[in-house]
């Protein structure tokens, strides 16, 4: 007898609330399916029926954005992960984005899940990854907590990094009529084809100013798809994103935690998808980690790594 799904195909839907703000987060990959406050979309939102597209709302662990060819050496070993970006040849984040997450705890105004990373081939080491949401008066609080779980005495340390994938909306229209806010002084340069890695830039003088939003201004034409650093040495760093009739969205966190963004216009002119939204994404490593070892999180048997972020209506 044909097995009978009791659920859509981006999994279980977790509806929580608080004043007026509202949430939706699926099961499948602990995703964040939407947010609105008012009735307004501060993320680009996607049907339950729908399989995610992209990376909307991802939780993207045990690394952001790219590894180079899925290769690495870690412990004195050579590994390889499985390539997703063929185009690229790349691995692309992470381990979970398709996990059907567990439930562990849920009131009318919060959700957590959790799932396992279980040893496989090119990352042979196990962490427990809790996703929690928390809305208020202030926005959803945002946080995802990892723990070396261990497989056994002697256990190796495991590479580690986080970061989230919304794509966020501030209005009405597209992308090229939105003002950035984002106060970060440099950008790390990357390669046309594969999008890896090269050098660190000025923002205020690499290709004129080009990348540069540590004052207001308006997107435009501008396309974006690389990671940002040098935020603000203070308790918070905060993007900004507004439209012209005067609504708003704002990501806030920890730049100790989090000393990486990166920053996406969604350049999809093949669809309608095209600048629907700029993906912001706090990150606590930039691509290429695993091989570069910057910022790269290392978590000994037992150890736990938190991070968390904002999303808030302007």
């Amino acid at each position: 007898m044909p097995h009978k799904s009791i659920h859509p195909a981006s999994g279980a839907q977790f509806s929580i609330e608080s004043g007026q703000y509202q949430a939706v987060i699926t099961s499948v990959g602990a995703t964040l399916r939407s947010l609105t406050h008012a009735g307004r979309d501060l993320v680009v939102p996607f049907q339950a029926e729908e399989v995610r597209p992209l990376y909307r709302g991802a939780n993207l662990v045990p690394w952001p954005n790219r590894i180079a060819d899925g290769a690495y050496s870690c412990n004195g070993k050579d590994e390889q992960l499985p390539i997703n970006e063929v185009d690229r040849m790349t691995s692309l984040h992470g381990l979970v984005l398709w996990n059907n997450w567990e439930l562990r705890a849920e009131t009318p105004s919060s959700v957590t899940l959790g799932a396992v990373v279980e040893p496989q081939a090119g990352y042979p080491h196990r962490l427990e990854i809790e996703a929690a949401y928390t809305l208020t008066d202030e926005g959803l609080t945002w946080r995802v907590s990892a723990v070396n779980v261990g497989t056994g005495a002697g256990t190796l340390p495991a590479p580690y990094g986080v970061a989230p994938h919304p794509y966020l909306v501030a209005g009405d229209g597209r992308v090229d009529a939105w003002t950035l806010t984002l106060p970060a002084a440099e950008v790390l340069q990357v390669t046309a084809e594969r999008l890896l890695p090269t050098e660190l830039a000025d923002v205020a003088v690499h290709d004129g100013g080009y990348f540069d939003f540590q004052q207001a201004r308006e997107l435009r034409a501008t396309k974006i798809d690389h990671a940002y650093t040098a935020l603000p040495d203070a308790a918070l760093a905060e993007v900004r994103l507004s439209s012209p009739d005067g609504t708003g969205v704002l990501m806030r966190w920890n730049p100790q935690v989090l000393p990486w963004v990166q920053i996406h216009t969604a350049d999809r002119p093949e669809n309608a998808w095209n600048r629907i939204g700029l993906a912001v994404e706090p990150m606590s490593c930039p691509p290429d980690a695993f091989n570069s070892g910057k910022d790269l999180i290392t978590l000994a048997c037992g150890e736990r790594h938190d991070a968390s972020w904002i999303i808030a209506a302007l």
